[in-house]
């Protein structure tokens, strides 16, 4: 038992040294706030309307999980046959690391294959590709809360997706405060207290808008936005995979230390 402890410790240790790695955006990111209020006026009105129209889907995910839920079941046989959540809680850490390792490739692939689909025909298909990316975002870390043993069909759990999805594309002073605010995560209060800021899921669409969507303009070059787009789209599924995957097995390793304890 001791030897499972420190393994677990030791894995720990691992997952703060990359929230410690998570500095500053890098310089892309970085100009691309400088810009964006020029961009933003440049950006053609439908485009707009469309990244409005993604700001309500993501409110109606964080209130109802809408057309974004995954199939849990489904999700799970991909763990074992005839597997619970309560299982999966269980498992080795290994096995579970595995199996979301598949799903942050399989959804690479598709995002990869999305964006250079979207990025040839340009801006006539821009506003097709940014509620892709978000749907296929939203999906990878729904399918590796599954993995570690958490529902995404609870609102709370929900909540904590979207904080995944603003700590990926957030700075340093960002990732920084959602750190602290996912500490106490599991306290119901807390829970209640954060469904209860609405002004959660705007931000997180302003930083999606500032250091995602302006980059999105690059592929508004007809063919060689291809190129832009399938580098983009797998990049920033990635990144939010990596996310994801640290932030739920760092949950599950203290929920498995502190049960030890008690």
């Amino acid at each position: 038992m001791r030897e499972q402890n420190e393994e677990l410790l030791k894995q720990l240790e691992e997952i703060k040294q990359w929230e410690q790695e998570q500095e500053d955006l890098w310089f892309w990111e970085k100009w691309g706030k400088i810009p964006f209020t020029i961009l933003d006026k440049l950006t053609p009105k439908f485009l707009h309307q469309k990244v409005n129209a993604v700001l309500d889907e993501l409110v109606q995910y964080i209130h109802s999980g809408s057309r974004y839920l995954v199939n849990k079941e489904a999700t799970l046989q991909k763990l074992g046959a005839n597997i619970s959540l309560e299982d999966v809680r269980h498992l080795p850490l290994r096995e579970i690391d595995r199996v979301a390792q598949e799903f942050a490739q399989s959804r690479k692939r598709l995002a990869t294959a999305q964006g250079a689909t979207t990025g040839f025909g340009g801006i006539f298909t821009l506003t097709i590709d940014i509620p892709a990316v978000l749907g296929m975002s939203l999906k990878i870390l729904q399918e590796i809360a599954i993995c570690y043993g958490y529902d995404p069909h609870d609102e709370t759990e929900r909540l904590f997706i979207v904080k995944c999805l603003q700590f990926s594309s957030s700075d340093i002073i960002g990732k920084q405060t959602i750190l602290k605010e996912l500490q106490n995560f599991d306290n119901r209060a807390h829970q209640r207290d954060g469904i209860s800021q609405v002004a959660s899921w705007r931000e997180v669409i302003t930083v999606y808008r500032d250091n995602y969507g302006w980059k999105k303009l690059f592929q508004l070059v007809p063919v060689a936005g291809m190129v832009f787009g399938a580098y983009l789209n797998r990049k920033a599924i990635e990144d939010i995979a990596e996310t994801g995957r640290m932030l739920y097995k760092k949950r599950r390793i203290l929920e498995r230390l502190s049960a030890e304890v008690q």
